[in-house]
């Protein structure tokens, strides 16, 4: 498995001459180069500094607020149950706000490094804008939880009373396969849920055997006003269905990552192997089609939530961004979207990913889309029946496909 140095050293050798052309390879470094040429700046207020200006922006929705009480972050010092990190994001987006913090940390899908990392100052006296930031963010966000490449994290750990995470009890990486019972602990969750449990809410008591404690005042929590100063934040809210979407879509964010990482990978070798074994430039290696391939296989599976956990009570959030969310469409004719909830068994009505619409998803290498439009055709066409798509009933892979094809430009093969 490749290590992060050696993957960013390669992209950086392959693609420094693409990388000073191209300022607006994400979101981020979009709105640096409006910064930059005077044409926009950010109001300031005292409570949250940029934090809205910012999200404003970046079109990412104060509804999609998230808070993690867990020192799990770059400004620990900063986190407490009393004093919990906000996370904001959208399809392409993430945001972190700490109070009183000396920055906000920003990601975004990036199409040269899969996932890039900004830190932005709250000081009105520091003029630099977003500083990317790599070794400081990549001990983690580049660790082997990520397979060695850079993208986005989610841990469920049991915390203390001052957000430390209590390590010898174990942690969890979580993403939307997880069951809900192991996921959120560390983060403040709002919303009904039934009978269902889960590990948001709680500060552990009995540290040596945290499974003692009694988890009942922290399930169905739909006011966090006890627990700390809420209307310190953009929102009281730390809303489940949010939740819910933010465990698909960083996993999804980080194997769409991956895929055009390793994808261009597997081609810079096969142009070098090519030319140093004299074979004609466009000679495919089977071992590059394999690589290319698995990746591939990959986001297929997240995007039509193969493997998801799933549920037996219905779920509600708590600050509207499920109702947000869903209108954001695009809708067919018959105004079904892949942004519609479920929320009763499963987190979609329709499973196959909203981020089939994304920047993210476009941008990716010919040949390994090229691959991913195949394989969904021939799960929704249901010529496929394998078992990793077995939860899809014909009727939905139908519906998905007609989704699709209403708003999608597919493949001429799809028609």
């Amino acid at each position: 498995m490749l290590s992060v140095l050696p993957t960013v050293l390669l992209l950086l050798s392959l693609l420094a001459s693409r990388m000073l052309a191209d300022p607006e390879r994400n979101a981020v470094e979009a709105l640096q180069l409006r910064l930059k040429h005077g044409e926009l700046s950010f109001d300031r207020t005292d409570d949250h500094g940029y934090l809205k200006a910012m999200l404003k922006e970046l079109r990412v929705p104060e509804s999609s607020q998230l808070l993690v009480f867990s020192k799990t972050s770059f400004q620990r010092d900063r986190i407490t149950p009393k004093t919990p990190r906000a996370i904001y994001f959208n399809d392409d987006v993430y945001v972190g706000f700490c109070l009183r913090g000396d920055i906000l940390e920003v990601s975004a899908a990036d199409r040269i490094f899969g996932t890039a990392f900004y830190t932005f100052s709250q000081d009105p006296a520091d003029k630099r804008g977003f500083v990317r930031q790599t070794e400081g963010c990549l001990i983690c966000h580049g660790s082997s939880r990520n397979q060695g490449y850079a993208g986005h994290l989610l841990r469920s750990v049991y915390t203390d009373r001052i957000g430390m995470p209590i390590l010898s009890a174990g942690t969890k990486s979580t993403d939307f396969t997880t069951p809900l019972e192991d996921r959120w602990g560390g983060w403040y969750v709002t919303g009904t849920h039934g009978k269902l449990e889960h590990r948001g809410n709680w500060v552990v008591g009995h540290q040596n055997d945290p499974t003692a404690d009694d988890r009942t005042a922290n399930q169905n929590v739909v006011d966090l006003k006890k627990r700390f100063t809420a209307n310190a934040y953009l929102t009281p809210h730390s809303d489940i269905a949010a939740m819910m979407t933010l465990d698909h879509q960083t996993e999804l964010h980080n194997r769409l990552a991956r895929a055009m990482l390793i994808t261009n990978e597997a081609l810079a070798r096969q142009e070098r192997m090519n030319r140093d074994l004299k074979e004609r430039p466009d000679y495919r290696w089977e071992s590059v089609t394999r690589q290319i391939q698995s990746v591939g296989e990959e986001v297929v599976k997240g995007m039509l939530f193969s493997g998801e956990a799933t549920f037996a009570e219905p779920i509600t959030g708590t600050s509207g961004f499920a109702e947000e969310f869903a209108k954001r469409g695009p809708f067919d004719d018959r105004g079904r979207s892949l942004r519609q909830f479920d929320l009763k068994t499963r987190l979609f009505k329709y499973r196959c990913s909203y981020l089939i619409y994304s920047r993210t998803f476009a941008e990716l290498p010919g040949e390994v889309k090229e691959y991913i439009w195949k394989r969904l055709d021939e799960v929704l066409s249901g010529r496929d029946q394998s078992e990793a798509f077995k939860h899809l009933p014909s009727q939905e892979r139908r519906e998905i496909r007609e989704i699709l094809k209403a708003t999608k430009d597919l493949p001429k093969t799809w028609r």
